[in-house]
C-alpha cells in the first residue's frame, strides 16, 4: 500500500508537502504514511483514493485495477 501512495502521488509530479497539504497536514506526517512508520487513518485512506480518483481496494493492494466502479 505504501508503495503504490507514492507511486500515485509521483504519476501526478506532486511532492510530498503539496498531498500532505491537501490532506491538512505536514510533510513529515506524510512522509510516515508513505514508508509504512505510520499506518494511514480510515479518513486519510479515503481522502487519497478520492483526490486520485481511485478506489480504496486499490490502495490496499487487493485489486490491480485503480479505477473506482462508475454509475
Amino acid at each position: 500500500m505504501y508503495r503504490r501512495i507514492r507511486d500515485l502521488r509521483e504519476d501526478k509530479d506532486l511532492n510530498q508537502t503539496q498531498v500532505a497539504k491537501m490532506l491538512g497536514m505536514s510533510q513529515t506526517g506524510y512522509s510516515k504514511y508513505e514508508t509504512g512508520e505510520n499506518d494511514l487513518p480510515t479518513a486519510v485512506l479515503i481522502k487519497l483514493a478520492d483526490f486520485y480518483d481511485v478506489s480504496v481496494d486499490y490502495l490496499l493492494n487487493r485489486t490491480d485495477e485503480p479505477m473506482m466502479n462508475k454509475k
